[in-house]
C-alpha cells in the first residue's frame, strides 16, 4: 500500500536538515525499494526548506511510521510533525 508522509520541520531548524541531509539521503537510497518518491517542501518564496514530503510503499501505516522513525531527520529532531495517509496513486508516471 502507497502512504503519503508529510515531515512538517520545526521552526528555524535549517541548519539542522543541512547538516544531517547526507545522512537522510543516503538512508533514503538504501530504501529505495520503498521510498517512491521524495523532496522538500519549501516555504512560500520557495527557497527555504520547511519539510519533507515522501511517497513510500508498505505494508501498514505502523510500518510506514517505524520506517520514517529511522530517518536521520527523525533522529536528529528535525521534525515538528509527521503526519502519514493512504494515497492512492490515479494519474501521472507510474511509481
Amino acid at each position: 500500500m502507497l502512504f503519503v508522509a508529510m515531515c512538517i520541520d520545526k521552526l528555524a531548524h535549517v541548519d539542522l536538515r543541512m547538516s544531517t541531509r547526507p545522512a537522510h539521503l543516503a538512508f533514503l537510497n538504501a530504501f529505495e525499494d520503498q521510498v517512491k518518491l521524495g523532496g522538500p517542501l519549501l516555504d512560500a518564496d520557495g527557497q527555504v526548506p520547511i519539510g519533507s514530503l515522501l511517497i513510500i510503499e508498505s505494508e501498514d501505516e505502523a510500518s510506514a511510521h517505524a520506517l520514517l522513525a529511522q530517518d536521520p531527520y527523525a533522529q536528529a529532531g528535525l521534525f515538528e510533525r509527521v503526519e502519514v495517509f493512504p494515497w492512492k496513486h490515479v494519474v501521472g508516471a507510474d511509481l
